[in-house]
């Protein structure tokens, strides 16, 4: 830590990745440990009982099921090893159902059961839930830069 010219201990600048037109030249770091932070924070607060990545698969399935188990892996980034033993898990959960390819009789097309609707929806709830909660520690000022930085932030998520 350096001591600033008033005495007091100031942080130690974190790396900076750059970017240009930003007067903080921190704001990657500073931008990624937050939200990486908050992430963290909803899914410990949430009661979901599921790992991250079972629980991204289900997301990705609500959203564009049914899914070869391939493309679910290539979606998740994850090699096809690890996404078989995501979807057994998942399966004998009874959150998933397997249906036979038409297309191809060796492969199997994989949606959401009805219990893995309901548990997507439970988890988003309680996720959306949790971060209310935290949102209404705020006072009206940060909310409104939130809120406007929305925009922003939902265009740095697109493909």
């Amino acid at each position: 830590m350096s001591t600033s010219a008033t005495g007091t201990q100031a942080e130690p600048r974190r790396g900076s990745s750059g970017g240009s037109g930003s007067s903080d030249p921190d704001l990657p770091s500073r931008l990624r440990l937050a939200v990486g932070r908050l992430n963290r924070r909803i899914r410990v607060d949430s009661a979901a009982a599921l790992p991250p990545l079972q629980t991204s698969v289900l997301a990705t399935l609500e959203d564009h099921a049914p899914l070869r188990l391939s493309e679910l892996a290539r979606r998740e980034a994850v090699t096809p090893p690890t996404m078989s033993r995501v979807l057994a898990a998942l399966d004998d959960a009874g959150l998933l159902v397997r249906t036979p390819d038409p297309q191809d009789a060796r492969s199997a097309l994989v949606h959401l059961s009805d219990k893995g609707h309901d548990a997507i929806r439970r988890i988003r709830t309680e996720r959306t839930a949790s971060l209310a909660q935290r949102l209404d520690r705020l006072d009206p000022e940060q909310r409104a830069a939130l809120e406007a930085a929305l925009p922003a932030l939902e265009r740095l998520v697109e493909e």
